[in-house]
């Protein structure tokens, strides 16, 4: 039985895809930063590393045959980070890369953080292992953050595009298959989306149906974004990453609905009105309840 390794194993993505690859019996590794956080499968084997400690990560991996890279946090040293632990993952003898990639990724996207997806893409194709891109869209559970829970207003130079945001369950369907199954998606790159796109006025009706407070989306220009963040006190890179996401709604980067999560499946993607149904807590905030 081919050994899989799991990386993000404490994050929401991973422990999902890892909750499945176990109830599938598969042999399983999980693989985890941090040693303070729980686990999703307590009894499970485990191994603990960051990406960019090649040493620790090169033995962490070792014996595992296929690897679920999942993306570190953004960071400004995120794709540095990335090309250490592929390098490892090459010298512990993987022999297959499943990497949970970006819609849109290119060395000129928009979005900022896009690009980092790119060029750990391209890191990946120069090992000339086996390989699967999966390629999300933005997460539906990070829709609702996008309100202000004072106001209930979306600000954000989106204009009038689209976003085919996806929830993390269809997304864990998709690579838990991905993973169990060698030959499916073999060497593809898939974007990975919702059932339909919406722009930020929908997003925002939605998101009223469902706390029963108006919310509304007030469009900014760049520039206004740029300074309605600037009191954070985040460093350059990171808040260009926060308004080139809603700059790449604007481009349409993030529109295309794809057929993916069907193919994998069988099964339609979850909407965002049906995943506001079933996880009623991404709405805490908006309703003054965290």
């Amino acid at each position: 039985m081919t050994k899989i390794g799991v990386t993000g194993a404490t994050g929401k993505l991973g422990t999902l895809i890892a909750q499945r690859l176990a109830a599938a019996g598969a042999d399983l590794r999980l693989i985890a930063r941090s040693t303070s956080k729980q686990l999703p499968l307590p009894d499970a084997e485990v191994r603990f590393a960051n990406y960019g400690d090649g040493q620790k990560f090169e033995l962490a991996v070792t014996g595992v045959e296929t690897l679920l890279l999942v993306s570190a946090m953004e960071s400004a040293l995120r794709v540095a980070d990335h090309t250490i632990a592929i390098e490892a993952a090459v010298a512990a003898g993987v022999r297959r890369i499943v990497y949970i990639s970006f819609q849109g990724a290119a060395p000129e996207a928009t979005f900022t953080f896009a690009r980092d997806h790119w060029y750990t893409e391209q890191q990946i194709r120069q090992t000339e292992l086996p390989f699967t891109f999966l390629r999300d869209n933005n997460y539906q559970v990070h829709l609702p953050g996008l309100a202000d829970p004072e106001t209930g207003v979306i600000r954000g130079p989106a204009g009038d595009g689209l976003v085919a945001a996806v929830a993390h369950e269809d997304i864990a369907d998709v690579a838990t298959a991905v993973l169990l199954d060698e030959q499916l998606l073999h060497n593809q790159v898939r974007d990975v989306t919702g059932p339909q796109a919406l722009n930020l006025d929908e997003v925002a009706a939605i998101l009223s149906r469902h706390t029963d407070r108006p919310i509304t989306y007030k469009p900014e220009s760049i520039p206004e974004a740029y300074e309605s963040r600037s009191h954070y006190g985040a460093p350059d890179w990171m808040v260009a990453g926060w308004v080139t996401s809603y700059e790449a709604i604007a481009t349409g980067e993030l529109a295309d609905v794809s057929s993916t999560v069907e193919d994998v499946t069988g099964r339609a993607p979850i909407s965002f009105d049906r995943y506001l149904t079933t996880h009623p807590e991404v709405l805490d905030r908006l309703l003054g309840r965290s």
